[in-house]
């Protein structure tokens, strides 16, 4: 018998899924996990267990994972990234507005992050909507930004010569191979929901395609406070068993870093994506 789903909407982006059970999926139920991540780009799991497996089988239901080359893998499943805090640790991944993978010439399409152990207080994640901060430019802006492009690139983050704080290097792997760099349209057309989407972030975006740095910064920041308006986000406080399924090419994420000297553990698995159009 298939599971009775409720899914409540969170605010500007995202909803919360109860009465499933993500360990035990069938065909109708699949559908309504689709298309429910189509029209609100971040679900919200509480209360789920799931071995590694299960949540390997629950992220190859949506589509080809894609291993991470710079986080740490879990011990016997290369398929999982680790997302781990320990309490002396100060810096965490994570800690400011960005989009996964923005620099991969085929971003990813999104990830599953499932919570292991959570502090008692604070850790919570911030998400975005890329698309209602779209909607809400004056005409003249989006007239702007249309035909835009904007280079992205990981080098400044996970290469050799980033400024990352020493204890946050030590837990990324493979800066030899921060060397992807990448041209996106600054507005995407989703190709799930077809909203447009500002696709620019700032964590891995550098400027604008034919600009300089310094002719590009203050449009960007122009761009980066207006997604990260109140209006445009929501809140997700963490609880063991807690799975997030957000979208790249919708949101952007922040792990908020207020929980010195409390263990954070989680298990994340990324999903291939597709290019990206305007």
């Amino acid at each position: 018998m298939s599971q009775t789903v409720s899914i409540t909407p969170t605010g500007a982006v995202g909803a919360e899924v109860r009465g499933v059970d993500l360990s035990a999926l069938d065909d109708q139920l699949m559908a309504e996990l689709r298309s429910a991540f189509a029209e609100y780009s971040v679900l919200f799991f509480r209360e789920q267990k799931l071995a590694p497996e299960d949540h390997i089988a629950l992220a190859e239901s949506f589509g080809e994972i894609n291993v991470n080359r710079f986080f740490p893998q879990v011990d016997g499943y290369p398929n999982i990234a680790e997302v781990r805090k320990e309490p002396k640790q100060k810096a965490n991944i994570g800690g400011g507005w960005h989009t996964d993978h923005s620099y991969d010439q085929i971003p990813a399409l999104g990830s599953m992050l499932y919570a292991l152990q959570t502090p008692e207080t604070g850790g919570d994640t911030l998400f975005a909507s890329t698309c209602a901060a779209y909607d809400s430019l004056s005409d003249g802006l989006k007239d702007t930004l249309a035909g835009l492009n904007a280079v992205h690139s990981s080098r400044h983050v996970f290469g050799n010569n980033t400024n990352q704080p020493r204890e946050l290097l030590a837990r990324f792997n493979n800066a030899d191979a921060a060397v992807q760099d990448a041209i996106h349209p600054v507005v995407i057309t989703h190709p799930l929901s077809g909203r447009k989407s500002l696709y620019v972030n700032p964590g891995f975006t550098l400027r604008f395609e034919g600009w300089t740095k310094d002719e590009s910064a203050p449009l960007l920041q122009y761009l980066y406070q207006h997604v990260g308006r109140p209006e445009h986000t929501t809140r997700l406080h963490w609880q063991v068993g807690t799975l997030a399924f957000w979208d790249n090419r919708a949101t952007w994420h922040w792990a908020v870093n207020d929980y010195q000297g409390q263990k954070r553990l989680m298990h994340r698995i990324t999903l291939e994506g597709e290019s990206l159009s305007a």
